[in-house]
Formats: C-alpha cells, structure tokens, sequence
C-alpha cells in the first residue's frame, strides 16, 4: 500500500517518522528541508544535499537519494556528444540531483533561478540565444507547467532551440507541458519526467525491502 500524506509544513514530518511506514518519499518542497529531521544520510543524498527517499534500518531513520538514478537512468538514452553544457531551470532539490548525475557525466552546467545567487547562477532573462546555442541539454526542475497549472510555461527564447537540443521536463502530469510543445515545434528532442519516476520508485521499493 502506498498512501499519501500531505503536510503543511515539514515540523509535521517527526509524527510521520514514528508511524509504522516500510519506507517513504519526499517531494517537493520537502527535499532539503527534511534533511535535519533525519538519523544519517547515504553517500548520495550527503553530496547533493536532498532527499527523496526514507528508509528505516536498525531503528534510525537513513535519507537516500534515488532522483539522481532515476534522472541517469532515463536520460542516458538520449545523450550525444552535443550534451556537453546544459540548462538547469530551478535550484532546488530536484536540480541539485540532476546537476549530480550531469556533472558525474561530464557535463558542464548551468542554473537558472528566479533568484540567482551563486556560480554559474543567471536569472531568466538572462537565456538568450547565445547560451541555448552553447547548451544543448535544458532540464526543468520547477513544478512550472504541472496539472492544473498547464498553460504556465516559462519563458524561453524557444525559436533558439534545434533538432540537436535535448529539453527534459521532470513534470510528467500533464504527459507534455507547454514547454515540451513549444520545444518540439523547432525540433527538439523532449522528454517528460515519467520514466526517472518510474525509475526513482523502482530504487526506493528496492531499498525498502532488501
């Protein structure tokens, strides 16, 4: 059974630890801020710095991060040699897992926040046809465009975009966002967030009951 327990803030996350739950899921906006809630962090989730899965071993509670295999694992049929640079729509949880699994590839990357604050950070505006030229991946990380919200789209200088773009949207309800639309009418290839879900659960349910 796999159920859903909505909080309104995260200080409601140490009833939720005391229950009799196998294991469980953080999503956003939880990802980080769960992290001193918890026992003690696996290698992965330590390096990038959130959490999205709960596993209870020998009393305590062990954050893991399964986003950045479930990213890896969905991604990697697409690369090419062109994937060198790459957009990162968003800063938080999310795209510190994917900036994990890029960089662990080689691939240069770039964030672009509503607050830029930091190395290789730029605001929105600041995506014009120059960087889209140079970064060939562009990876959505904010819930921008997620159901029932589906008409919001970021604004992007879409006519810049190519056949030889990548653009992945971690957003898998509805099935193609806006911003998958506009990017496959100039050629892109695109993918939504549905198989690193798949694959982020597959690694979970596999922690939980090892």
């Amino acid at each position: 059974e796999y159920v859903n327990v909505e909080l309104t803030k995260i200080e409601e996350v140490e009833k939720v630890l005391t229950q009799d739950f196998s294991g469980l899921n953080v999503t956003i906006p939880y990802k980080e801020e769960i992290i001193p809630f918890l026992d003690q962090l696996d290698d992965v989730a330590t390096e990038i710095g959130a959490v999205n899965t709960v596993c209870f071993e020998n009393g305590k509670t062990l954050g893991r991060n399964t986003d950045a295999h479930g990213f890896h694992q969905s991604v990697k049929p697409f690369l090419s040699r062109d994937h060198e640079r790459a957009i990162i729509l968003g800063t938080g949880g999310a795209s510190k897992a994917v900036a994990f699994v890029l960089e662990n590839l080689g691939i240069d990357v770039l964030y672009i926040s509503r607050n830029p604050d930091g190395e290789n950070q730029f605001a929105y505006e600041d995506v014009n046809k120059y960087m889209l030229d140079a970064c060939k991946m562009i990876v959505n990380t904010t819930p921008v465009g997620t159901y029932p919200n589906v008409e919001d789209c970021i604004d992007l200088p879409f006519e810049s975009l190519t056949e030889k773009h990548l653009v992945v949207d971690l957003i898998y309800n509805p099935e193609k966002t806006k911003l998958l639309q506009n990017a496959e009418k100039q050629g892109a290839m695109i993918l939504n967030g549905y198989p690193m879900l798949v694959h982020q659960a597959e690694e979970a349910y596999r922690h939980w009951t090892k």
